[in-house]
């Protein structure tokens, strides 16, 4: 009776913590938590961004006898669509800091495009791209590899032209020894980024070349973003700054539909005999997926080289004559109309030329016809390559227009005030750099974490990265 009229003590509840956690963050730690458990993919990871370390540290050593400060008053007149200051983004200022890397991998992407096109052109290296499978291909590296140091030679000399035009050589160190030694260490820089782009790719995650050219231009990103911030706050201009932001995400979202956006095509695959008596069973289906935007950045790099030339050359010849007049003044300034109208028109035009290049649509007929697959209602061989080609035309002009407008759009965000790095980022090359190379890393972390049965990066969907071509191969059924 005596322990009935004592009062019970309050049991203790058993605090869980997971509750406390935002769901968004616990499934985010948990997908940390799966990568890290596989062990592999782990020290891919861990393998990745010690490279990419290694390369950053190489862009803040100088070449010996440059004067980093004149350099750098050379820099602060350029535009955010400057050419030199496109590659400078894409070095993650190596650039303008004269460092080893000042030339980056972008010596190895010339190489890489030149060779690409010399097999729409010569025989020889459509054969190597088309019908001689693996031993084609290291053919190819082969001489992309030699035309690389061919080409960082020649673009090292013309870097090296350009420091002593700004006035950046130390007077006490002579021309002579200067150009010779610098020529090896740009030359030697470029190899050294091309071998850890290639060891990224086999040993890393991603595509190492891609990633490198990615890290130089996201090293930029916090300090823009840093001086945004200030230059806003410091002059009331916070409402702004929100509306910025908003803005910035809606030209990452334009980016990636963008780069992910494909028209399905319908094929059929032929009716096979199955069983004894040989019954007829109809075909899988499948389709063809044409990519919105299969040129990639390339046409904007065209335009932009194209772009920098009219007033470099008109100045070059007529001096400052030249420059009073207002059109010429127009093609020297990134934010006027004139400018942005023909940027926009070469972007267009380019992208034309591009895809008529890339996309062969008699090739993916005979690739249809030898997997006895067929479009429904168009017939096989010619008209069905006539077909694609259609397609094509009808979804590259969207495209082509949406890639137009990304290419402007720096020049727009700098007529609102925006700064000059941080305008960068809101369109052109580099926001499709950045999306692009992005998708196709995470794409290759979730085929890692679905392989070992684990969930994937999103609760929906699969991650999906970009294809080489503008027609993707026969993928997984619709």
């Amino acid at each position: 009776m005596l322990v009935q009229l004592l009062p019970k003590k309050p049991s203790k509840k058993k605090v869980d913590h997971n509750n406390l956690i935002p769901p968004l963050m616990n499934s985010l730690i948990q997908t940390l938590k799966n990568i890290w458990k596989i062990e592999e993919l782990r020290k891919r990871i861990l393998f990745t961004l010690t490279v990419l370390a290694v390369f950053r540290f190489g862009s803040y050593i100088v070449m010996p006898g440059v004067v980093a400060s004149q350099l750098k008053a050379a820099a602060e007149n350029r535009g955010a669509n400057d050419l030199l200051n496109l590659v400078n983004i894409y070095t993650g200022g190596a650039f303008n800091n004269a460092s080893i890397f000042a030339l980056g991998i972008m010596p190895y992407i010339t190489a890489s495009i030149i060779v690409q096109l010399l097999g729409f052109a010569l025989p020889y290296f459509q054969r190597l791209q088309q019908h001689e499978g693996e031993s084609g291909r290291k053919k190819l590296n082969q001489i992309t590899r030699i035309l690389t140091v061919v080409i960082t030679l020649l673009q090292g000399g013309t870097y090296l032209a350009y420091l002593n035009a700004s006035n950046a050589i130390d007077p006490s160190v002579p021309k002579s020894i200067f150009y010779f030694v610098n020529s090896i260490l740009l030359a030697t820089g470029t190899v050294t980024a091309m071998w850890l782009g290639e060891r990224i790719t086999d040993k890393g995650v991603g595509n190492g070349v891609s990633l490198l050219i990615m890290i130089g231009i996201i090293a930029r990103l916090p300090q823009a973003i840093i001086f945004e911030i200030q230059s806003r706050f410091s002059s009331g201009g916070t409402f702004m700054l929100i509306l910025e932001l908003a803005a910035l995400m809606l030209v990452v979202l334009g980016s990636i539909l963008l780069v992910q956006g494909v028209r399905k095509i319908p094929i059929q695959f032929a009716k096979r005999m199955v069983g004894r008596t040989g019954l007829p069973v109809s075909g899988n289906r499948d389709y063809l997926p044409i990519k919105l935007n299969a040129a990639g950045v390339m046409p904007i790099i065209f335009a932009q080289a194209i772009m920098f030339l009219p007033g470099f050359a008109i100045q070059s010849i007529a001096g400052n004559a030249a420059s009073t007049s207002g059109f010429v003044r127009s093609l020297n300034d990134y934010t006027s109309l004139p400018y942005n109208l023909i940027y926009l028109l070469l972007v267009i035009l380019f992208t034309y030329v591009y895809v008529a290049l890339i996309v062969n649509s008699n090739q993916y007929s005979e690739y249809l016809k030898r997997q006895n697959a067929f479009i429904p209602g168009v017939k096989p061989g010619s008209p069905t390559a006539e077909f694609i080609d259609m397609i094509t035309s009808k979804i590259t002009l969207p495209g082509a227009v949406m890639l137009g407008i990304l290419a402007i759009t720096p020049a727009l965000a700098r007529t609102f005030g925006i700064n000059n790095s941080f305008a960068a980022f809101f369109g052109g090359s580099t926001i499709l750099i950045l999306v692009g190379v992005a998708l196709d890393t995470l794409q290759q972390i979730e085929s890692y974490l679905l392989m070992r049965k684990y969930d994937g990066l999103v609760k929906s969907g699969n991650i999906k990265g970009r294809t080489g071509s503008g027609l993707a191969p026969i993928g997984a059924s619709s």
